[in-house]
């Protein structure tokens, strides 16, 4: 089975174990429904006739709305992304190899990272200084950037450091799988906070939610802004979902490096709970990180 990554190639996303959660999803779904869409992996691994869509982070909706723009014709974005790519002089080795090989020698394992530094440096200025905050630009930083966040300061200026990364073959086919996904598909896309979005809908037959939220006890970046008063909304949400009749899957972590999210824990026993081997990367030190996922439904799985 062919499996799609997003073209924003999160840290922490749903690449490596979107066969082992797919698995459990309702064979037949009418309408795919994601509070928490992010860079997007889950939805484009999944068949349904149509896609509501949200993220509370509108730099991830208007990215998101941006890329799918271009899904008609995507060599315009492919000749769009490249000129910048060789105005700021950055690696891409999809399509010509620059890095002398003297600082590949040098620096073997973060050769990438020293090279394209002064072009991201620049790009990133010349992003933060323009008062129209331009999306390619954007999109750019965000494939060259540290772990590939999309990460602002206080004052609204992009601030990531650049990460030891490429143009390469997987970022050109990402790109290219994305487009040749949603060309012909329904999608709409929302940025509202996830129980709006969830209350907002008028739900059909064989429609289907999956979730995968802030996690409540883990330290990344994306988790910052989750809190105990939103892991409590969720549940409450699911609850009344599923007092609905809708089906719903939700992932989240039940425990991690010792510490275990009671809320979640309590509240997943009324339901169906599976176990997700998932090896993904710390934020912080590149180690595995000693975690137990789950996916939760309050379905049965489908033989």
């Amino acid at each position: 089975m062919h499996i799609r990554r997003s073209p924003f190639f999160y840290v922490g996303d749903k690449y490596k174990i979107i066969s082992k959660i797919k698995q459990y999803f309702p064979k037949k779904i009418n309408r795919f429904i994601e509070p928490f869409t992010g860079g997007g992996t889950v939805f484009l691994n999944v068949d349904a006739k149509h896609y509501l869509l949200n993220d509370i982070d509108k730099n991830v909706y208007s990215l998101q709305n941006y890329l799918l723009c271009y899904a008609t014709d995507p060599k315009n974005i492919f000749d769009e992304i490249f000129y910048v790519l060789k105005k700021y002089n950055f690696s891409r080795s999809y399509f010509e190899d620059i890095v002398p090989s003297k600082l590949k020698k040098i620096w073997k394992k973060t050769y990438y990272a020293r090279f394209n530094k002064n072009g991201y440096a620049e790009l990133r200025k010349d992003f933060n200084e323009s008062r129209k905050k331009n999306l390619l630009e954007l999109y750019v930083l965000l494939i060259y950037g540290f772990n590939r966040m999309l990460r602002f300061n206080s004052k609204g200026k992009f601030n990531l450091p650049v990460g030891n990364v490429d143009f390469n073959k997987n970022v050109y086919n990402s790109l290219s799988d994305y487009f040749k996904f949603v060309i012909n598909k329904d999608i709409k896309w929302h940025s509202l906070d996830f129980s709006i979005f969830i209350k907002s809908i008028k739900y059909k037959k064989d429609d289907f939610v999956y979730l995968d939220p802030p996690y409540l006890i883990s330290s990344s970046e994306y988790n910052k802004l989750w809190n105990t008063n939103k892991e409590h909304l969720l549940t409450k949400s699911l609850d009344e979902l599923n007092n609905k009749g809708v089906k719903w899957a939700i992932s989240n972590v039940a425990s991690y490096r010792g510490r275990e999210n009671r809320i979640f824990t309590t509240w997943m026993r009324n339901y169906n709970v599976f176990k997700i081997d998932s090896n993904y990367i710390s934020y912080h030190n590149n180690f595995k990180k000693e975690i137990k996922e789950v996916l939760v439904t309050n379905y049965d799985k489908e033989k």
